[in-house]
């Protein structure tokens, strides 16, 4: 069974930073892009970032670029996004998710990912 479980959400002040983790079991995603989206309280799921199989090409939200990275350890079967300068309308469940396409690129459309996490609590309070 194939499961991707993300942790390190919390509540922080703002300005501060967080590192959310998503380990994957089941399979192996190494040749796989990976991606993170959240969702705030009465609105739709949105992009965060994406990432490629090597880590070697990456893809933002505009509205996190500059303050998140994306990263991942093909080792651990696990993908990061560090958050820095945290603002209060970061505030959402982060979720985590796989695309199964091999050596695809990494995409921001919620329809190309194949699997996706629980989710984590991220709360930034002003």
């Amino acid at each position: 069974q194939v499961q991707l479980v993300e942790s390190g959400g919390g509540l922080v002040q703002a300005g501060g930073s967080l590192r959310l983790s998503c380990t994957a079991s089941g399979r192996s995603f190494s040749m796989n892009p990976m991606g993170w989206f959240r969702q705030a309280p009465g609105k739709e799921r949105e992009f965060v970032a994406a990432i490629n199989w090597s880590g070697g090409s990456t893809y933002y939200a505009d509205s996190v670029k500059g303050r998140f990275t994306i990263s991942r350890d093909n080792a651990k079967n696990t993908v990061y996004l560090q958050m820095n300068s945290l603002k209060p309308e970061d505030t959402a469940v982060y979720y985590c998710s796989a695309d199964l396409k091999f050596q695809g690129p990494p995409t921001r459309w919620g329809y190309d990912y194949d699997y996706w996490g629980q989710g984590t609590q991220v709360t930034v309070s002003s």
